[in-house]
């Protein structure tokens, strides 16, 4: 019996010491990232070109919603950085695609600040009237989804000068060349631009955006008017319809902003 009890003494000492030298499993590394994670770190082709020296433009979370609202790729543009080194400010900042700010910084870099130069003047700051607004076009209950809602359309009212002086794109007493020039700029940089004349809901401001259309359809509807000049007679538009599917009207331009 004494024998007995012995070699099953042995036999556990010997389990215990066989568990006890049988190696454990090395601990797991830290979790790698989510590959969401990774992806929303990757910067746009768009956030590339848009530099600081180019403009003062940090980038915001993609806007979803409510309803169709929404857009990828935004940014806060709060100053464009000319080539000798001066900031024009956005007076208030900016909420756009990348795509839509980088267009409005090349258009003030290559156009405005130029042609202001021209004339004699610095460009110190633009005011703005609307940038992302999450509406349909005009306010109209029923139309469709306006471009401000996609964070792809801004409302420009004036240019600011160095000297204080604002020229309001709208003014029949600014410089008509100078408002022409203005108005052949944008109109070749942007897929729409509305101003006086254009629908009655743009007499104080210039609209622009980059609305995407089939065969690259672009509506430029700006009269450069003369001190005096009378607005021509609006012509009655039809009645917006819901936004069910892209017919003739989205394609032609019709209430497009």
């Amino acid at each position: 019996m004494k024998l007995v009890c012995a070699i099953a003494l042995m036999a556990a000492s010997c389990s215990l010491a066989a568990a006890q030298t049988v190696p454990l499993p090395q601990p797991r590394p830290p979790s790698a990232p989510a590959a969401e994670s990774s992806v929303a770190a990757e910067p746009s082709a768009c956030r590339l070109r848009l530099t600081p020296d180019i403009a003062t433009a940090p980038s915001l979370p993609p806007i979803t919603g409510p309803g169709e609202c929404g857009a990828p790729d935004v940014v806060r543009l709060e100053a464009i950085h000319l080539p000798d080194r001066t900031s024009v400010a956005m007076t208030p900042p900016a909420i756009l695609r990348c795509t839509m700010a980088e267009a409005v910084a090349s258009w003030v870099r290559e156009e405005a600040a130029p042609r202001l130069h021209a004339l004699g003047g610095s460009l110190k700051s633009i005011e703005t009237l609307a940038s992302y607004d999450c509406r349909s076009q005009n306010n109209i209950k029923g139309a469709r989804l306006s471009e401000h809602g996609r964070a792809n359309a801004l409302d420009v009212h004036s240019l600011k000068l160095a000297d204080g002086k604002a020229l309001v794109l709208t003014d029949p007493h600014v410089d008509k060349d100078f408002r022409e020039g203005l108005r052949q700029s944008v109109c070749a940089r942007f897929m729409t631009v509305l101003g006086p004349g254009s629908d009655g809901y743009h007499e104080e401001h210039v609209h622009i955006d980059l609305a995407e259309r089939r065969n690259g359809y672009r509506l430029c509807e700006w009269d450069v008017r003369e001190p005096g000049q009378a607005p021509q007679a609006a012509v009655p538009l039809p009645r917006p319809r819901p936004a069910i599917e892209d017919g003739p009207a989205s394609h032609y331009g019709l209430r497009l902003h």
